[in-house]
């Protein structure tokens, strides 16, 4: 037997429990791995709050996208996007469905090497909002010499945004809290605080114009200030804003009404992200880490909204 977080009902964090669970042989195609972190995401709140429907038939419910940890067995043809897995091989697991776990077993498709640079909070946290962030730069094809805002720039899609578009060549103008300027500054941006005046304080820092935006926190303020600015409505992309973005006629990104879920792009980008991450042009930012048994103190924590980097559970 091993350990995952279920939640036994939908509402708030109060719902989530640690249960036993089997954890059968892998099948053909299949690898089980002993995982070491596992990321944490806005999404997963979502997906018992009731949110995206109630339907009693989904619970007990397993939650998580993303872990990293240690092949432990290996079915046949267990070959990821990097070549044959074997045990003992160091991964990150992405899409790894349940992955608030002690064990999981995931297709090997879903399997790429773990970067020995990185920790394995690091690790079990760059996937989910690194393919966000690559998806939203292909999106919005940012090219060198582009200016583009970021709005949100200090969440967890922002930051692997920024570095993401600065390692490209672009100016980043990113929207944050002043308490997260500093961050944003040593990542290559430029900070600029969110609120009344955005435009014309945008406007100030990039007397160039503005090429391209993104918004990834889903206000109506992100989205109206990046319609005033980017002339080409094509070159602007929402991961949040789903209805105001509509209306708008920007793209929308992700797994919200309407939006462009990107399975190829995401895919792709994990090998990318990999490489980046572990040459040292991308760094994972981890907030926090808890024990797997308080994920109910790390879901309120990221329902804040006011993190800065990576929550990560720990079997």
């Amino acid at each position: 037997m091993s350990e995952a977080v279920v939640a036994r009902a939908y509402g708030g964090p109060e719902v989530l429990s640690v249960i036993d669970v089997a954890v059968a042989e892998p099948g053909p195609g299949q690898v089980r791995i002993e995982v070491r972190a596992a990321g944490v995401n806005p999404f997963d709140h979502k997906t018992y709050s009731g949110a995206f429907g109630t339907d009693p038939a989904n619970l007990p419910m397993r939650l998580g996208a993303e872990a990293a940890g240690v092949v432990t067995a290996v079915g046949a043809d267990a070959t990821g996007p990097a070549g044959p897995i074997r045990i003992g091989d160091e991964v990150i697991a992405y899409r790894a469905s349940g992955a608030y776990a002690a064990e999981l077993i995931v297709p090997a498709s879903s399997v790429v090497p773990k970067p020995a640079a990185l920790s394995w909070e690091q690790a079990g946290g760059l996937m989910v909002t690194g393919v966000t962030a690559v998806h939203v730069l292909e999106a919005i094809g940012l090219h060198e010499n582009d200016s583009v805002l970021i709005h949100g720039a200090a969440g967890g899609v922002g930051l692997m945004a920024v570095q993401l578009a600065v390692e490209r060549g672009a100016t980043v103008l990113g929207t944050a809290s002043p308490a997260k300027h500093d961050v944003l500054r040593d990542l290559g941006a430029i900070p600029i605080a969110y609120g009344p005046g955005l435009a014309d304080r945008v406007r100030a820092a990039a007397p160039q114009g503005v090429h391209a935006a993104a918004d990834l926190v889903g206000t109506d303020e992100a989205v109206d200030v990046s319609v005033e600015l980017v002339a080409d409505r094509s070159r602007i992309a929402s991961v949040a804003g789903f209805e105001r973005g509509a209306r708008a006629g920007i793209k929308l990104l992700g797994g919200g009404p309407g939006a462009d879920p990107g399975t190829e792009v995401r895919a792709a980008a994990r090998l990318q992200l990999t490489e980046a991450a572990g040459a040292g042009r991308l760094r994972v930012l981890v907030a926090a880490s808890h024990p797997l048994r308080e994920v109910a103190a790390a879901h309120r924590q990221i329902m804040t909204g006011h993190t800065t980097g990576k929550i990560v559970l720990v079997p």
